[in-house]
């Protein structure tokens, strides 16, 4: 399946290229495999990080059906994504600008039932529309939990994959399962631990993980690059139940030096 969505995709985008000169967009799809790690907080308060650091971020909540995006940002968009899916509005009028300098969003719609969508292919579109505007260096794909169609479809035509994962056995069993799923057609997955007390845990089990895909003889080209942890608190929830950053409330705490630090690895393996 995945390889079929691969190629239809690959083909799609070589139909759609645009002729003017390249986008100095990039595409940085971050998925879980497993719901509850704590992906979309992650995604807006990196994002928060990266505007803050003068990059112009377009964050795209591309949870099909359940989408809590703008929850976080704590904004009411007029127009959502889905909106753009039925050939409503371009994906510049879907986007909503947030109260953050330089983040921008592109809201999902909780509950809406995209089974009516005969090719899903058209999600692809939505990235080569963005990158067609020229006007965000980074676009941040917050996927939904699992590896459905959706969830392969916006990993196909990235270049960059982050996945969030935690020690969990069931989320790293999930991490392990997208690791040999992209192996087939991507050449690397940057990976990051959420809730993890230090950075060395994460790095233990991440060369664990590749340990166990070099004997289950995955791709020997395909890399796995660790980019770093954050630590548990209780005042990110408090702070995401509030409809607030953590990043931008506690500028100076651990974990968003934590994040900062992620972001620094990102910033120089992202292609």
């Amino acid at each position: 399946m995945f390889n079929m969505i691969s190629s239809q995709a690959s083909k799609l985008i070589n139909l759609t290229k645009p002729t003017n000169k390249p986008s100095k967009t990039k595409i940085i799809t971050i998925t879980s495999g497993k719901g509850g790690v704590g992906k979309s907080t992650f995604t807006a308060n990196i994002s928060y990080l990266l505007g803050k650091r003068g990059f112009k971020i377009a964050v795209v909540d591309a949870d099909i059906g359940l989408a809590n995006m703008q929850v976080l940002f704590d904004i009411k968009p007029k127009l959502t994504l889905f909106y753009y899916i039925e050939g409503r509005n371009t994906i510049n009028e879907v986007t909503s600008s947030t109260s953050f300098n330089n983040v921008s969003l592109i809201a999902g719609k909780s509950g809406y039932q995209y089974t009516s969508i005969k090719n899903s292919l058209v999600l692809s579109r939505i990235i080569e529309d963005i990158k067609e505007l020229n006007i965000y260096d980074i676009v941040l794909i917050d996927t939904g939990a699992g590896l459905n169609e959706y969830v392969q479809e916006f990993l196909t035509v990235s270049s960059n994959v982050l996945a969030l994962t935690t020690t969990d056995p069931s989320a790293l069993t999930d991490v392990y399962a997208l690791m040999k799923m992209l192996s087939m057609d991507e050449k690397k997955l940057m990976l990051c631990f959420n809730h993890t007390r230090n950075y060395q845990i994460g790095e233990t089990i991440a060369n664990s993980l590749l340990n166990l895909a070099k004997k289950n003889r995955l791709n020997p080209n395909f890399m796995v690059k660790y980019i770093g942890n954050v630590s548990t608190s209780a005042n990110v929830s408090t702070t995401s139940r509030l409809r607030k950053l953590f990043a931008h409330e506690f500028a100076n705490d651990e974990i968003t030096k934590q994040l900062q630090r992620v972001i620094d690895t990102l910033l120089n393996d992202i292609k």
